[in-house]
């Protein structure tokens, strides 16, 4: 059961004065329901108030701050048409920047939960659908406590930022914390398939079994109707179930991620800035005089924040030095543990390149060197040199622990099918093949660095229709 932290024990102090805004506007904590609500005056449509001095939140228990620029009141001339415009019209893709904010569906007003991390995203999701005339509550996840310190971890800056935009905005916040649920589904899974020589996904697991489940099921709950979050995907209702789609935005396209989600899932969800490049995210984030428009996007793995990746799994895993060999059998030094190489890796291994006499400079014996394979058994790192050598590629692999949005796997051939093995990867060709144990895919053309633990994910054009965990891969024809 999720367990909620009570608001007032974070002690959020704001400016010069505990529980006052710099302008003096009271800050009302309601301790008994863990919701902060923000008693501030009303401000006319076609404007935003914005603090007018340079202040900052403060978390006391760590001292942690985020400081905002000093800014005037911020109007927004004719944004108001625009929506409504919008809001008749529709949102078209037009490949340029948009005039006018997306909305989501002509229907009547619906109470929706969002999920405010305190990213820009999340903040646009949440104004939008408030613009849009939707009774919105905010909800700040909290995932990870083991060590929420000062030194590596922004999650107590992150809900401050959060409340700042629900205030804005002129919503509820919620603070509640998911850490059992998260280590329990999420992060041991995450440390099993690593001590078993795998890479994987975290991401993936969150979005499944704590943002479109846990998350979900709160907000349900709550007596939301749907749940909102700021990824970049779209939802298709064809009428006979929904469709993940990817997001308008190529660049920040994150269905790889949610590749998991079910019918259910997707029928109580909504992504708004899924219709929106990323520019005009932060246009609008401006405009709306929403304080974290400027924030840097979060990158890496939310329990690992920026502290080095070894020196964290070091915390966790056991781990065994062995040989670091070539694809000649040559030794070239020692790694520290398999479990802190991932295929396809250049940086971090310690080696140089392996001159024989007579070599000219410019040979392939001067190229870089990636990790190929882990041999488990010997407990061997294998290395090659150069980024196309013949171990690196593959023109099949497969995979178990198949999901599918629609909820049942493609058809064994199905034409113009597409899929990625990793986030990021240009779609690549391929046809599937169902096993005993799993499913296959077969490229067209050669993957590289084709990693067991991280996803393959199917995709029908702009569709995508689900996928698994890679387990294995075989090398060209």
């Amino acid at each position: 059961m999720s367990a909620v932290l009570h608001v007032a024990s974070v002690s959020v102090h704001l400016g010069e004065k505990s529980g006052k805004y710099p302008d003096g506007n009271q800050a009302l904590v309601r301790g008994t329901d863990t919701r902060v609500a923000f008693d501030t005056p009303k401000v006319a449509p076609s404007t935003v108030a914005r603090p007018s001095t340079r202040w900052a939140w403060c978390c006391s228990a760590t001292c942690l701050k985020t400081t905002w620029p000093a800014c005037a009141d911020e109007s927004l001339p004719g944004l108001e048409n625009r929506l409504a415009a919008s809001a008749s019209a529709g949102f078209r893709h037009t490949g340029s920047a948009p005039s006018a904010a997306p909305t989501i569906g002509a229907m009547k007003p619906t109470r929706v939960v969002v999920g405010l991390s305190g990213g820009v995203d999340s903040a646009v999701t949440a104004w939008l659908l408030k613009r849009q005339g939707h009774e919105v509550v905010g909800i700040f996840m909290k995932n990870w406590e083991d060590d929420d310190d000062s030194e590596y971890c922004a999650s107590n800056v992150d809900f401050v930022d959060a409340a700042a935009v629900a205030d804005v905005i002129g919503i509820e916040i919620e603070h509640v914390n998911f850490a059992a649920e998260y280590k329990d589904r999420v992060f041991a899974e995450f440390l099993r398939e690593y001590q078993a020589g795998r890479t994987p996904n975290p991401d993936v697991l969150c979005n499944a079994e704590i943002k479109f489940k846990a998350f979900l099921d709160h907000a349900m709950r709550l007596g939301a109707d749907r749940i909102a979050t700021g990824h970049y995907a779209r939802v298709r209702d064809t009428g006979m179930g929904f469709e993940l789609l990817k997001g308008l935005d190529p660049l920040k396209d994150q269905s790889y991620f949610l590749h998991r989600l079910n019918q259910a899932q997707l029928a109580k969800t909504w992504f708004p800035v899924g219709e929106l490049p990323k520019t005009e995210v932060r246009r609008l984030a401006a405009e709306a005089g929403l304080p974290n428009a400027r924030k840097k996007d979060s990158t890496g793995i939310c329990f690992i924040g920026e502290r080095p990746f070894r020196e964290f799994l070091n915390r966790y895993l056991s781990h065994q030095p062995g040989p670091i060999v070539d694809d000649r059998g040559r030794t070239l030094g020692q790694h520290l543990g398999l479990s802190f190489h991932t295929l396809g890796q250049r940086q971090g291994l310690g080696i140089g390149g392996v001159k024989e006499r007579g070599v000219a400079r410019g040979s392939g014996d001067h190229a870089p060197w990636f990790v190929a394979r882990k041999d488990m058994a010997s407990n061997a790192l294998v290395v090659v040199q150069g980024h196309d050598h013949p171990w690196l590629l593959s023109h099949r692999l497969r995979f178990d622990a198949a999901s599918w949005v629609s909820g049942r796997a493609p058809d064994d051939g199905a034409a113009g099918l597409s899929a990625k093995t990793r986030y990021r990867q240009a779609d690549a060709g391929c046809a599937l093949q169902a096993l005993a144990d799993g499913f296959a895919l077969a490229f067209d053309q050669p993957q590289w660095a084709v990693t067991p633990g991280q996803s393959a994910v199917l995709y029908d054009g702009e569709r995508c229709l689900g996928g698994g965990v890679i387990s294995g891969a075989d090398g060209p024809a």
